[in-house]
């Protein structure tokens, strides 16, 4: 039996986002890549996205391309004195279907599975409104200002598209026991980790075990904001962990390695004791 499965986006862009773009030609692409990943985690077969969108549509398709799906269409509204000038908003429906046997629903994890996390491109889609107040309002910045932190312009930094990690995923999951994906967007790493894991079980997650991309210790710096805060809000490094058998997660470290991901073994899954919060940062 198959499930037929849909998910709808907006990304709303106002001037000063159309004016990152406009120096850096790129941003339709965060359309695809918020529908996409979230497919991802169960193991769908993307099969469409149906957009409604006034501009170009060279990077929608750039991001159906790198996801193995179809853009089937879209539609254009006019609507005067709706939006400020020079601002404009993007809706995306994607549609999925997979085999019922073949869900990814983390009720196979139990204790002793590794969590390996993958690398994400940098902030992806979350924290922009904390973003946009630390660097514009707070620093003053300008988005062709040079942030020597970054080693690029802050509009360089800031227009980076989400990574899709359709491909990468289904090469693991075609050949290795895949139990639990979690895709890391809004509540960072310890919400999303905790919504596959079973309650019999507890996560436990190594700090300092990944790369974090200076984009986000200069974040903090320059925002004082506290490590709970970064950890709820922000991806930190980690675009998508993977809950997987002890055994074999060398061997998924190595085919990432193959597929030019950086991925590492953040953490484990424990039994769950009464006394226990959810998730244990050690």
């Amino acid at each position: 039996m198959y499930i037929v499965c849909s998910d709808l986006e907006g990304v709303l862009v106002p001037e000063i986002w159309i004016n990152v773009a406009k120096k850096t030609g790129i941003k339709e692409l965060e359309l695809t890549t918020r529908d996409i990943p979230d497919y991802d985690v169960l193991m769908k077969k993307r099969l469409s996205i149906l957009h409604k969108h006034g501009l170009k549509i060279d990077d929608i398709k750039e991001g159906c391309r790198q996801a193995v799906c179809a853009l089937i269409g879209g539609e254009t509204a006019e609507m005067p004195g709706f939006y400020r000038d020079n601002e404009y908003d993007l809706a995306g429906f994607a549609v999925g279907i997979v085999d019922s046997s073949k869900v990814i629903d983390g009720s196979e994890i139990r204790a002793g599975n590794k969590l390996i996390g993958i690398a994400s491109s940098g902030l992806h889609s979350n924290g922009y409104s904390l973003v946009r107040k630390i660097c514009f309002d707070v620093l003053k910045l300008k988005i062709d200002d040079h942030v020597p932190e970054l080693g690029k312009n802050l509009g360089e930094e800031l227009i980076i598209p989400t990574k899709i990690y359709s491909d990468t995923i289904y090469r693991i999951y075609r050949d290795l026991p895949v139990l639990g994906l979690a895709h890391i967007t809004g509540g960072g790493i310890g919400d999303n980790i905790l919504r596959i894991i079973p309650e019999s079980c507890n996560v436990v997650i190594r700090k300092g075990s990944w790369d974090i991309p200076p984009v986000f210790p200069f974040l903090q710096q320059a925002g004082k904001i506290s490590e709970k805060e970064m950890l709820r809000t922000f991806n930190n490094g980690l675009g998508m962990i993977a809950v997987l058998p002890e055994e074999v997660a060398h061997e998924v470290l190595e085919r990432l390695s193959a597929m030019d991901e950086k991925g590492y073994i953040i953490g484990e899954i424990v039994e769950r004791k009464d006394s226990d919060s959810r998730i244990e940062w050690i």
